[in-house]
């Protein structure tokens, strides 16, 4: 493959070895700018110092992707906002303070049942000059008043880090947040919010009124809402609204990505607009015209859309691809869209660990490099079935390069995605080019009424057409065990797969052997290493006591409760490859592993003749823990996460005397024997 052969290519990867690495390893900047320096001498010297063309080429390539790799560690480093001396991080010591601040609200997020949710920009806190992203969660039945974007407000309460996952291979969600340059989130006081009458009037501003005055006008014409909050989803980036039962048959079949405005929805556009520019003349002039209008309109959509990351990030590839097709070049497409991962990541590192950007690429890619093969395999001469062959070509292309990022994270896969592809990318087609047109007249409030109607219709089939492929639950391969090594293995074996089929030889066909042999012993390894662990453990769960003892790839599970839909014990056995075996009521008396354990409920039973290892205590008894830890005296005391805080807080000062460990689970997460 050539692409992967450009020196471009090279330093961009390079480039992104680099941020990874300073996101994972935590280096000083004072260390990271010191590398960048040496580095900088070094890539001069071996570019005047060498004498020989091969060494020159040699030593100044070793460089350059040095480089690189130190542009790609400072760059972490100077966005990184735990860095950044006048973030308001670093003024909170303890959840326990309150603090004022002023806010700028950027973005609304999607509501809870009982809170209304807004990304904010911080401007002061306590009465300093301060920088940083934070989420404002208001109460519905405190704050009546809606806030829009733009609002400056003063808010006082109380403001908490992110926690680590608080349960076993559960996602982490603080770490999604930090990614995304949010670092804290804020519950304020009762009535302690108060907007000022200055609204901060930027694009951001008029982006959000822009869409407010469309869906309005939608929803005043007679716009169904279950359809209206779709096209809301698919050309206005705004998901909060839409139902959760449309929006699971949307993820089990296989078509989630359509409801973020994201890399496909930008590329639709791209191929409507140079469809509708098609009859501009083929002069040089002409040429640089019709760039310019497609530069304009993929822009003018990003601030329609809300101008949030993934859509910035979207028309930014697009506008890369745009001016290679523009240049009539392959490669330079290949260069450009290059180009554009490097000058994303520049600007916003964090990028590189949002999976919306990882799928866009990775599906593009893809799409570039094998849709066109793919079409060379069979030339139909009906139009009609040529449209949906080239449709069938581009869903494998891209299918193929996100499958192993779609399993890792999802851990599931579509086996009828194909049916969705074909189905809904013409609708999806019609859609948005017949949205597009109603979208524009609604925000001059003239919506005809056959427009309307023909989208809203349009919609509601493309909605039925999804439940009838989420219906066949029996193609829909779920819970799929797959970790980061099987991922790297996987793409390994994919990568030689496509290059052997491409141009078949020898040695290609043995690199292609060996990467399967290495995607194997991934997957090999990994089972090993989950067939040879045992431990207990004791979840923090707030609803109810959740226990388990894994043997292998066997669970038994401990609960009073129905655990089938447990999502906390779900995340917990896909990782590990196990199943649960056994489900058992909770007992007041365990063994594991040498240890005994007792377990005391609410009702403050415990057996008086049992000398246990370990005290694990539920449902807030009201018992004498002094008493308890004289009479069973254990080496160490858990509380899970079923207990009063307030009771909690009362053993972990009497544990603290009698200088035995406590273990909280709402506070240090769950416990863990092994």
């Amino acid at each position: 493959m050539k692409v992967l052969q450009f020196p471009l290519a090279k330093i961009t990867l390079w480039f992104v070895v680099g941020i990874w690495l300073a996101h994972n390893e935590k280096f000083s900047p004072e260390l990271v700018f010191s590398a960048l320096s040496v580095a900088v001498l070094i890539l001069v010297f071996a570019f005047y110092d060498a004498r020989k063309q091969f060494v020159q080429n040699f030593y100044f390539g070793i460089a350059a992707y040095g480089l690189s790799f130190c542009i790609g560690l400072s760059t972490w480093a100077i966005h990184n906002d735990y860095l950044q001396k006048d973030n308001y991080i670093h003024k909170i010591k303890t959840d326990q303070e309150t603090h004022v601040i002023s806010v700028v609200l950027r973005e609304k997020l999607k509501s809870s049942s009982d809170q209304v949710r807004y990304i904010a920009l911080v401007q002061r806190i306590d009465g300093l000059e301060s920088s940083g992203k934070i989420i404002i969660n208001l109460n519905k039945n405190q704050f009546k008043n809606t806030f829009c974007i733009g609002n400056q407000l003063q808010i006082k309460g109380t403001i908490f880090k992110h926690k680590r996952p608080q349960n076993p291979n559960q996602f982490d969600y603080g770490e999604y947040l930090i990614n995304k340059s949010v670092l804290a989130q804020m519950y304020p006081s009762n009535d302690a919010v108060s907007a000022k009458k200055f609204v901060e009037q930027d694009a951001f501003y008029y982006s959000d009124a822009l869409r407010n005055r469309i869906l309005t006008n939608l929803d005043s014409s007679g716009f169904r809402t279950t359809e209206l909050n779709i096209i809301a989803a698919l050309i206005l980036g705004q998901q909060q609204d839409i139902d959760p039962e449309i929006l699971y048959d949307y993820q089990v079949a296989g078509a989630i990505h359509i409801l973020s405005v994201s890399g496909l929805h930008v590329g639709f556009l791209l191929l409507f607009l140079n469809f509708l520019l098609r009859y501009l003349p083929n002069s040089r002039s002409a040429s640089w015209l019709k760039l310019g209008i497609v530069l304009f309109s993929l822009w003018g959509f990003a601030i329609l859309a809300g101008l949030s990351p993934s859509v910035i990030r979207s028309v930014t590839m697009f506008s890369f691809v745009a001016l290679g097709m523009h240049l009539k070049r392959k490669t330079n497409v290949f260069h450009t869209l290059l180009v554009s991962a490097f000058l994303i990541l520049l600007f916003e590192p964090s990028f590189l660990f949002d999976v919306g950007f990882q799928l866009s690429y990775v599906a593009l890619f893809f799409i570039l490099w094998w849709q066109p093969i793919l079409s060379k395999l069979w030339a139909p001469d009906n139009k009609v079935v040529k449209y949906f062959w080239e449709i069938l070509t581009v869903s494998l292309a891209a299918q193929m390069g996100t499958l192993p990022l779609s399993i890792y994270y999802f851990h599931q896969f579509p086996g009828l995605f194909f049916a969705t592809n074909l189905i809904v990318i013409p609708f999806l087609s019609i859609i948005m080019g017949l949205g597009l047109l109603v979208m524009v007249m609604a925000a001059f409030n003239f919506i005809p009424v056959v427009l309307s109607q023909l989208l809203e219709w349009s919609v509601w089939i493309l909605n039925k057409m999804i439940h009838w492929i989420a219906s066949f639950k029996t193609f829909i391969i779920q819970d799929i065990s797959f970790n980061s090594y099987m991922l790297l293995g996987l793409y390994a074996l994919l990568f030689s797969i496509l290059i052997f089929f491409e141009k078949p030889n020898f040695k290609k066909g043995i690199v292609a052997i060996v990467c399967l042999f290495i995607f194997q012993s991934s997957y090999i390894v990994s089972k090993w290493s989950a067939q040879n662990q045992k431990e207990w453990i004791v979840f923090n769960s707030k609803k109810s006591t959740l226990i388990a003892e894994r043997d292998g790839f066997d669970v038994t599970v401990y609960s009073n409760q129905p655990t089938t839909e447990n999502k906390l014990l779900k995340s917990y056995l896909i990782a590990n490859f196990c199943t649960i075996q056994n489900q058992k009521p909770l007992k007041n008396v365990a063994y594991f592993n040498g240890k005994k354990i007792i377990v005391i409920d609410s009702l403050g039973v415990y057996p008086k003749n049992v000398h246990p290892d370990i005290v694990v205590i539920r449902q807030s008894p009201k018992i004498n823990l002094e008493r308890v830890l004289l009479t069973c005296k254990p080496t160490m005391v858990v509380a899970d996460g079923s207990n009063f805080k307030s009771a909690v807080n009362r053993w972990q000062g009497t544990c603290q005397k009698a200088k035995i460990p406590f273990h909280a689970t709402a506070e240090k997460g769950f416990y863990r024997l092994q």
